[in-house]
């Protein structure tokens, strides 16, 4: 299996370096901050190594990009978008905009025509870049419990990439259902406002999406 880099040390990267390290991937969690490393390092205790984003991108096979969606754009070129070349890049990330929700949904600064994982493969056009856990909470990215199988919905321009994330996806026990080229996450990324819906105005987190079909 090949070693995750994992650039963000928020909820979801945090959720997702705990997952990648309990299916048995090498993985590693990266943080400009040497303060917040040092957290990192004391949460993980040698299950995940703590590195900074240029190191973990240069060792890693394959990114999850897991920052803050106003932050993505300057947080990729600072990695080096020559060292993106070639490699799959899970993309978490969702255009939620530094405003208060409006009776509980989400402001985004993309509009319905372009999404943010459309201008991150423009900004590094040789790196694979897949959309996925963008619709669910950091708290059920990883062995979801529900009365079904839920769905993640991902996209991308390489098959190949798109292969390696759905075999991620079942071993972190998703149904994935491919939505197509990068241009889907137009629909995908807008996913987020309607799960996080019910939490804003009931408090209620315990939900994910499901495609039902006939």
């Amino acid at each position: 299996m090949k070693t995750i880099g994992i650039i963000g040390s928020g909820n979801v990267g945090k959720a997702l370096a705990h997952g990648f390290s309990a299916k048995g991937y090498t993985t590693i969690i990266a943080s400009r901050s040497a303060e917040t490393r040092k957290k990192l390092d004391d949460e993980f205790n040698g299950k995940v190594s703590v590195d900074t984003p240029e190191r973990a991108v240069k060792e890693a096979g394959i990114i999850v990009f897991a920052v803050k969606g106003t932050e993505a754009k300057a947080a990729l070129n600072s990695l080096g978008i020559e060292n993106l070349s070639g490699k799959t890049i899970i993309d978490t990330t969702n255009p939620i905009a530094d405003t208060p929700p409006e009776n509980g949904v989400l402001l985004y600064t993309s509009s319905v025509n372009k999404s943010l994982m459309e201008d991150l493969q423009n900004l590094a056009p040789n790196a694979n870049f897949v959309k996925a856990f963008s619709c669910v909470g950091s708290l059920h990215m990883v062995d979801p419990k529900f009365s079904s199988t839920p769905t993640m919905f991902i996209c991308g321009n390489n098959q190949h990439a798109k292969t390696e994330v759905t075999e991620i996806l079942d071993k972190f026990g998703w149904e994935t259902e491919d939505m197509g080229m990068a241009e889907a996450a137009r629909a995908i990324e807008p996913l987020a406002i309607l799960w996080c819906i019910p939490g804003f105005l009931t408090n209620s987190w315990n939900h994910a999406f499901k495609l039902l079909k006939k």
